[in-house]
């Protein structure tokens, strides 16, 4: 059973929709006791780190989600998921979950490519540069584009982190991993087959880092 957390952050619908189309029975809940029971543990989110983090903490599910990655449980991260397992956002001045060291900062604002300015959030499809050999990115097509919905970007402060860049006016991280952790910046429930390949392969991985 792979458990998906409820912590009023918004695209679980999406993210169960995705699990059921692929036959990988999922619960949604904020209840630890049951995401105790899960095999996998999926941590979606859209909206600001601020509010993200006062619900964690209230639910005390900010302790669960550290125990749950120091005690092995493969857990993936999506979107403000993957913002708040760092130690500090720029959005709202928020310390995080410290999970993963270093920090989650904004977009310049006068941020440009080939002579443009750039949009900000940064909405809509992108190519993404995995790292090779984690078997969560395992059969990915290298043109393969992924659904990108964000105005802030995780900067890990150790390059071993980070398992997959992006290119959108600078080049930043779009995905993390190490031992029984990954997180992407992009939506992969919204992704289409590339997305979907992502999910169906966390759900088979014992959370085991190739690396």
């Amino acid at each position: 059973m792979i458990g998906v957390v409820d912590y009023r952050a918004g695209n679980l619908t999406s993210v169960a929709r995705a699990l059921e189309y692929l036959r990988e029975p999922c619960i949604i809940t904020n209840d630890p006791r049951i995401l105790d029971e899960a095999s996998h543990i999926i941590f979606p989110g859209v909206g600001a780190a601020g509010a993200a983090m006062a619900n964690l903490r209230e639910s005390g599910l900010d302790i669960h989600l550290r125990k749950w990655v120091r005690e092995g449980k493969p857990l993936l991260g999506i979107c403000l998921g993957t913002q708040v397992i760092f130690d500090h956002s720029e959005e709202d001045d928020t310390p995080c979950l410290g999970i993963v060291p270093g920090r989650v900062r904004r977009f310049p604002a006068d941020i440009e490519a080939d002579g443009r300015r750039l949009k900000i959030p940064h909405m809509g499809w992108n190519r993404v540069e995995f790292r090779q050999g984690h078997p969560v990115f395992a059969g990915i097509p290298e043109s393969a584009e992924f659904y990108f919905v964000h105005a802030y970007y995780p900067a890990p402060a150790d390059e071993d982190w980070t398992a997959g860049w992006t290119d959108y006016g600078i080049r930043f991280c779009a995905a993390v991993a190490k031992k029984n952790l990954v997180a992407v910046q992009f939506h992969p429930e919204k992704s289409g087959r590339p997305g979907l390949a992502i999910l169906e392969n966390f759900c088979r991985w014992g959370g085991i880092d190739a690396q």
